[in-house]
């Protein structure tokens, strides 16, 4: 689904109960199977068992003739009789008017009857089907001047790995009315997923995209103000307390902005890839409210947002937290996204990464034919780390993947000489020239050896054993023994605080 150059969506299901907001529902899942040529599936579950059992609690409160055996037994049968008959027809009437839109749209729909509890009938009929798009109204007939979402809505968006269209307007969007398509973008798998649905529908319904990014520079402010009252003098020495707080003034805020704006850079760049001008919005503050308030000043035809969000666990969770916020208040249709996409790496990097002078150097000695390949490696690993500057600290842990002999390879595979690859007597294409006494292995006392296996975790016990070794180097030695090991935790620990 949703690939460039395929339909964006191939089959679409309704959950219908002839509510405005259904209905409306339909209308868009019209126009959307006629750009794409969408199959279309209308849906409705009715209760006969549920009305049924309600009947027989209530049989108490019948007036006395009534509650004569005979009387009791005639009732019951006629009950079941036009419980399930009058359900049955009732549901056949609201799919009746599905086919009949269909139709007129030059379309054919296929119908769906389904009995028991709603919500969960439609939950494993959609999981059953073949649809990747599944639009339903936001309220149903039980909705109050107060309600937020459906109950049956909520239920199944919490439920499907579907895109879910849920539809808050009754009427069409008036002409000129607003009615961009917009999307919320955090850098997530799941919200440039969203992104590029957007893309899609925006170009269906001939409307502008806006991608709108939220970063919360407060909260920082309200956790060190609550920290501040609770720790103690000697605590607030360990914690470092002032160092830290001004850390996260000087840089945690300004780099969070720089962050979801490089996500924006992305959206703009990935959007003109395909011939698409859109938007974008940086705004600061709590994203849920960020994203209602923009919503309410700018009346946007549809909100778009990955199911979870950048901070999401991997498994086990079924919507995010501003996503979950979205669903309840949101003043216009809303689409949640189960689509993930991630952008290329030379995107996110050309947007987001920066080099350190000494790293630049040292990938400007890979010879110039495998220098687009090395960077993109250090990319791709400084991006898995959850870097955004690349430095000698990060190509070293690289350094640490690469199996022997890859280079010797790589240049067999590719008809050269490995000692042009790995430059003048380095280890690989990238590695930091090294002094003289480099050109000797590198030894380790057996005390040293000992005190370095107690660090851990092992990714911080490799890349220590890269610093200690680095250290020996400048120093021209060939050896490391216990001292070095020291002055090397020491300056670790002097470091994490």
């Amino acid at each position: 689904m949703n690939t460039r150059g395929e339909a964006i969506y191939r089959s679409i299901y309704l959950p219908l109960d002839n509510s405005a907001h259904s209905l409306r529902a339909l209308d868009l899942a019209i126009e959307l199977a006629r750009a794409s040529g969408a199959a279309l599936t209308g849906s409705h579950v009715y209760a006969a068992r549920l009305h049924d059992r309600r009947f027989r609690q209530m049989e108490g409160g019948l007036p006395e003739p009534y509650r004569k055996e005979d009387k009791l037994v005639e009732q019951r049968a006629i009950h079941d009789d036009l419980i399930t008959r009058g359900l049955q027809a009732i549901s056949d009437s609201y799919l009746d008017v599905f086919d009949a839109r269909c139709r007129a749209a030059g379309l054919e729909g296929r119908r769906v009857h389904l009995e028991g509890r709603n919500w969960q009938r439609l939950v494993d009929d959609i999981a059953a089907s073949d649809c990747d798009l599944v639009a339903m109204g936001a309220l149903g007939l039980g909705a109050v001047a107060c309600s937020q979402v459906g109950s049956v809505a909520e239920r199944v968006a919490r439920r499907i790995d579907r895109d879910l269209l849920l539809v808050r307007e009754t009427e069409p969007c008036e002409a000129g009315a607003g009615g961009a398509v917009v999307v919320a973008l955090d850098g997530s798998a799941p919200s440039f997923g969203a992104l590029m649905t957007a893309l899609d529908l925006a170009a269906v319904w001939q409307r502008p995209v806006e991608a709108v990014a939220v970063f919360d520079p407060h909260f920082h402010y309200v956790a060190f103000d609550r920290i501040a009252r609770v720790l103690s003098a000697e605590a607030a020495q360990v914690f470092r307390f002032e160092q830290q707080e001004k850390l996260h003034e000087q840089i945690i805020d300004s780099g969070l902005a720089k962050i979801y704006q490089g996500h924006l850079d992305v959206a703009a760049r990935l959007a003109r890839e395909r011939g698409i001008e859109i938007t974008t919005r940086l705004l600061a503050g709590k994203p849920f409210e960020k994203l209602l308030q923009h919503a309410r000043e700018t009346r946007p035809l549809l909100l778009l947002a990955g199911r979870s969000g950048v901070h999401s666990d991997a498994g086990g969770i079924d919507l995010g937290s501003t996503t979950e916020n979205l669903l309840r208040q949101a003043p216009c249709s809303l689409l949640l996204s189960a689509r993930c996409f991630e952008p290329p790496v030379e995107h996110v990097a050309a947007a987001t990464m920066a080099w350190t002078d000494e790293a630049e150097q040292r990938i400007e000695r890979v010879p110039e034919f495998a220098r687009a390949m090395a960077r993109k490696a250090v990319v791709e690993h400084a991006a898995k780390l959850g870097h955004t500057i690349v430095t000698s600290d990060v190509i070293d842990s690289l350094l640490a993947t690469i199996p022997p002999g890859a280079v010797q390879r790589y240049a067999d595979q590719h008809g050269v000489a490995a000692n042009s690859l790995q430059g003048a007597g380095s280890r690989c294409p990238f590695a930091p020239r090294r002094v003289d006494a480099d050109s000797a292995a590198m030894t380790w006392a057996p005390d040293a050896l000992a005190r370095l296996a107690r660090i851990e975790p092992a990714a911080v016990r490799e890349h220590a054993r890269l610093r200690i070794e680095k250290a020996a180097r400048l120093a021209r030695r060939t050896a490391v023994d216990l001292a070095l090991v020291e002055q090397a935790e020491r300056a670790m620990h002097a470091a994490m605080g």
